[in-house]
């Protein structure tokens, strides 16, 4: 470990600055590229059924909603579809009365879902555009009861659309989620995380085989993951893409080479211990070792910056390679990363 700082310092020391991100680097042309989302409202076939019908209506709805049926159900808790109960739990769920009144309050703020789908659509047309191979998924929205805000399977992408119901929704306070969460429990969020929730699906951090779990690695795959949403979504700003607010957004922005340095300095960055990486990378008002003045997950805008110097350093390299690149230590060091 002494030895690969000793050489990440002599190489820090070495390297010039970042090169300066061509204009409109993540913009490109889409303009022949169709792929149509149309987005099927399951909270409307089950709230919109008489209750003593639901039971009664799950071949239908198995037939219409298929796998993702099967995948609502283990996020609300109702078990396989295929249990001779499925129904009856089903027509529990629907008929809770707290459940009715978000989904009055959901049809309330999203009477149509046009604008999710056309921005669905741009950023899909941007998935095809780098990977011309992969298929686009089967978008379905719904009421979760809270439980989740993707739902993600083989070509399935779900919104529960009852975690985007705004910051100032009385049921978020009443459920006591902390307000820096629900501050990103807007409609702005939903496709940034749609796309968040496609890469994490289809590039799995266990299933990728990287070398070792440790702060640089998880740095550098959820740096990947935003630099993918970057690439889809290249008109939206940072801010929504990181959850950032303007001041953290301006902190990080700031404060770039002392958070870099911190970590080197104290030896953080091949730490293996799940409290540190959490610390670091996970859900958080601000991140501890950097002030209250910086945001959650600040070492994830750490390793989006170096996955962008690396792959403004190597322009010949496609983000499908990127995605599946493992090679934490050579991502690093082709950075040449030295923020300043």
């Amino acid at each position: 470990m002494k030895i690969r700082l000793i050489y990440l310092f002599i190489f820090l020391l070495t390297a010039g600055g970042l090169a300066s991100c061509k204009k409109n680097h993540y913009r490109v042309n889409t303009s022949s590229i169709k792929a149509d989302i149309e987005i099927i409202r399951l909270e409307q076939d089950l709230f919109g059924t008489d209750p003593d019908e639901i039971a009664g209506k799950s071949g239908f709805l198995k037939s219409k909603y298929g796998e993702f049926l099967q995948l609502f159900s283990y996020v609300i808790n109702t078990g396989e579809i295929n249990d001779p109960s499925f129904g009856d739990f089903l027509a529990g769920f629907c008929t809770d009365r707290q459940n009715n009144d978000v989904y009055v309050l959901t049809m309330s703020m999203f009477p149509d879902l046009d604008d999710i789908e056309k921005e669905l659509g741009e950023a899909f047309s941007h998935y095809l555009y780098y990977f011309p191979e992969k298929r686009i998924p089967s978008v379905f929205s719904c009421i979760t009861g809270f439980n989740s805000s993707i739902i993600t399977g083989d070509s399935i992408l779900g919104i529960g659309l009852d975690r985007y119901l705004g910051a100032g929704c009385r049921y978020y306070r009443q459920l006591g989620i902390y307000n820096y969460l629900t501050a990103k429990m807007t409609p702005r969020y939903i496709v940034p995380d749609c796309m968040y929730g496609w890469a994490a699906t289809e590039w799995d951090f266990s299933s990728l085989d990287y070398a070792e779990e440790n702060v640089l690695s998880v740095m550098i795959h959820e740096g990947k993951l935003k630099y993918f949403q970057k690439c889809m979504l290249p008109e939206t700003p940072d801010s929504v893409i990181f959850g950032f607010n303007p001041g953290q957004m301006n902190f990080c922005t700031n404060n770039e080479s002392r958070m870099w340095m911190y970590l080197i300095e104290n030896d953080m960055i091949f730490k293996t211990d799940q409290f540190t990486i959490t610390k670091l990378t996970g859900e958080a008002p601000f991140t501890g070792y950097f002030t209250n003045e910086s945001p959650g997950k600040a070492a994830i805008w750490i390793g989006f910056r170096i996955v962008e110097s690396y792959m403004m350093k190597n322009q010949d390299e496609s983000l499908a390679s990127l995605m599946s690149n493992v090679n934490v230590q050579g991502i690093l060091e082709e950075a040449r990363y030295n923020p300043q």
